[in-house]
């Protein structure tokens, strides 16, 4: 954080915001939307019944995979943009500087087509895919144990269950993502003309030999931190929205 600040200033910090910000209300409705639909049709419970008549972690497990996998296909060129300029360490502008390589997020896509064709806004999918495909499921049934656990059978759980489970349900799936994660970056940051990895087994392989297996876990307390007010306003929203909705 320090060297970030006296690198590139308090917007150092606010580098690759403007697409996520853009794109977060698209993803999530995907990924919610595929998870609410695939779990009624295994379960044919609408969503005001599914206290009443829960489906089973098995259920909730394969919806939550089926949305992370689909939510791969609207999220993946927002995130490589996103790493792009999150990595672009250029520091302050001064007289005479170098102007960064991405002069924003439009720019940074228009790059990455005309280097690398539009293929190249979908570098890093299939990790992305890894990540998120089991990742998700296990965040769902995650968050649906804990609201059962705390909840009386038949009862919706408390609002204040709602925000404890939905943030133990992202800190959750960050342990499990965070390695994946890693890889992903590290395979969006690779360009065509300094191609580092041949894909993901070699990027993992070499990672893990060059700098060890604590690698894997690099910004997972960050992510931590980020995912526990972030998933439990997300859940809250959600479950309300479709209570008031549904």
């Amino acid at each position: 954080m320090v060297k970030t600040y006296r690198h590139e200033s308090l917007l150092g910090f606010f580098k690759g915001m403007s697409f996520p910000i853009a794109s977060i209300a698209v993803v999530n409705s995907v990924l919610f939307g595929v998870y609410s639909n695939t779990l009624l049709a295994l379960t044919a419970t609408s969503h005001q019944e599914r206290w009443a008549q829960p489906p089973s972690y098995t259920q909730v497990f394969i919806a939550g995979c089926t949305g992370g996998f689909v939510q791969v296909y609207c999220l993946a060129p927002f995130d490589l943009i996103k790493v792009r300029l999150q990595n672009q360490t250029e520091p302050r502008a001064r007289p005479g500087s170098p102007p960064p390589r991405y002069r924003g997020p439009v720019h940074c896509a228009a790059s990455i087509c005309q280097e690398e064709g539009p293929r190249g806004l979908f570098r890093g999918a299939w990790a992305l895919t890894l990540r998120d495909t089991p990742t998700l499921g296990i965040y769902f049934v995650t968050y649906e144990w804990l609201c059962r656990q705390s909840t009386p059978d038949g009862q919706n759980p408390s609002s204040a269950t709602v925000l404890v489970a939905g943030g133990f349900a992202g800190i959750t799936s960050w342990a499990v993502a965070t390695p994946l994660d890693v890889i992903k970056s590290r395979m969006q940051m690779a360009g065509p003309k300094h191609r580092v990895y041949r894909g993901v087994l070699d990027c993992m392989a070499r990672s893990a030999q060059q700098e060890g297996l604590g690698v894997f876990f690099r910004g997972l307390t960050i992510n931590s931190a980020r995912a526990f007010p972030v998933n439990a306003v997300t859940f809250l929203s959600y479950e309300y929205l479709l209570r008031w909705w549904g």
